[in-house]
């Protein structure tokens, strides 16, 4: 079963790491790539336009036994705390995978250490409730990804 788990994250981080790749490359295809000096400064980028975050795969954790209003409740106090790393500007990207596996969701938080990234996990309320588990690797990524909170608010009709 753990040797299933390491295969499924793996493939998983696989999967993130080549739709992430094909976004960029997509990107670039259609566009006349500027330098923007400032914007790549701003971000944090390096030569390459890329930066050092730190990823989380949050995991179904050992504490799910609620009634239905207690894991709305719950629910609420983890999207608020996900809002609110994200308006720090410390939590880059987010979200939910889409079936009912261990694996729920990730983060990519805009830290450069797993120690500032657990620190700011443990605020998550499912977190400490035991709702959710997490795994934390450094990650190599674009640094644009810095501007998608921002992308994301001009095209939300609703918050979360």
């Amino acid at each position: 079963m753990q040797l299933n788990t390491v295969f499924n994250a793996k493939i998983t981080i696989s999967l993130i790491t080549c739709l992430l790749c094909v976004l960029m490359v997509s990107f670039s295809a259609h566009s006349t790539p500027q330098f923007d000096e400032q914007r790549a400064k701003n971000a944090g980028a390096d030569e390459y336009g890329m930066k050092h975050y730190v990823m989380a795969f949050l995991k179904r954790g050992p504490n799910r036994d609620r009634t239905q209003a207690q894991a709305e409740q719950l629910q609420r106090a983890h999207l608020d705390n996900i809002t609110r790393l994200a308006n720090e500007g410390k939590l880059v990207l987010a979200g939910p995978f889409l079936h009912d596996g261990e694996l729920r969701g990730i983060y990519v938080f805009d830290v450069t250490t797993v120690e500032e990234a657990k620190a700011l996990t443990e605020t998550d309320p499912a977190i400490q409730a035991g709702s959710l588990v997490l795994e934390l690797l450094p990650w190599y990524g674009s640094a644009a990804l810095t501007e998608v909170n921002e992308l994301h608010r001009v095209m939300a009709k609703k918050d979360i």
